[in-house]
C-alpha cells in the first residue's frame, strides 16, 4: 500500500490550483481577526500585509503575518522541488506553483480578489527555490530598509535584484533552471506594478517611513 501511494502521479494543474488556494489565505486579515485587531484593509495603506499590520502598533501580529505569508509561498515550491520528481512533477511545475501562490496572495479568491503586494510571499517562494537565494534577497531588503527606512523602496530593490542574483549564481551557487528565472522575473514585474503608487509617493517625497503610524 505505501508503494502505491509513493508512486501516484500528480497532475500539475491540481498542484497549481492548490498552490493558488493556499496563497489566497490572507494572513494579515486572519491574524488581525484572531488577535482582535482592526482589519488592515481599513487603515494605513489599506494593504493586507505585514508592513501595514505593523502600523497597528502590534509587532507580534506583524511578525506572525510576515511568517505565515512567507510560509504559504515557500511550502508549494519546496514540496515540488524536493518531492515532485517521485510524482511526475518537474521544475516547470515548481515554478508554476510559486507563481500561483504569489498570485493567490495578490488576488485571493477568499477575500474578493483584494490582496496584498506580495513581498513576504515572494520571499517565501525564493526560499523554496533556494534558501541561499532567499537569504540574499532578504538581506538586500533589510539593508535598503535599514538605511532608507522605506519598506516600499526595499521591496522594489529586492524584486529587481532577485532574478539578477539567480542568473549570476546559476550552476555555481545553485542549479540554474530557466522556469525558475521566469518565475523570478514575473514576480518582479508584478511587485513593481503593485508598488506603482509607492513609486509616485517616493518621487514626491510623501512616502511613509517604517515605524510611522498612519
Amino acid at each position: 500500500m505505501p508503494e502505491i501511494i509513493l508512486n501516484v502521479t500528480l497532475h500539475p494543474v491540481s498542484v497549481v490550483l492548490l498552490s493558488y488556494l493556499l496563497g489566497s489565505l490572507s494572513f494579515a486579515v486572519i491574524v488581525s481577526r484572531f488577535m482582535g485587531l482592526s482589519d488592515p484593509r481599513s487603515y494605513g495603506s489599506k494593504n493586507p500585509g505585514a508592513t501595514n499590520v505593523l502600523r497597528s502598533g502590534n509587532k507580534i501580529a506583524a511578525i506572525l503575518t510576515l511568517l505565515f505569508d512567507a510560509l504559504k509561498g515557500w511550502l508549494p515550491v519546496y514540496a515540488v522541488v524536493q518531492f515532485g520528481a517521485a510524482h511526475g512533477l518537474g521544475d516547470g511545475t515548481a515554478a508554476a506553483a510559486g507563481v500561483a501562490a504569489f498570485l493567490g496572495h495578490l488576488y485571493p479568491v477568499f477575500f474578493r480578489f483584494q490582496g496584498g503586494k506580495g513581498v513576504a510571499t515572494a520571499l517565501g517562494v525564493l526560499m523554496g527555490v533556494n534558501p541561499l537565494l532567499g537569504l540574499g534577497v532578504a538581506l538586500t531588503w533589510l539593508a535598503v530598509a535599514w538605511f532608507f527606512r522605506y519598506s516600499s523602496l526595499a521591496a522594489l530593490m529586492a524584486a529587481i535584484l532577485a532574478p539578477v542574483y539567480y542568473a549570476l549564481g546559476g550552476d555555481s551557487v545553485w542549479p540554474f533552471q530557466a522556469p525558475m528565472l521566469g518565475l523570478l522575473c514575473l514576480m518582479g514585474i508584478f511587485l513593481v506594478w503593485r508598488h506603482r503608487d509607492n513609486v509616485n509617493r517616493l518621487l514626491a517625497g510623501t512616502e511613509s517611513k517604517l515605524g510611522t503610524k498612519k
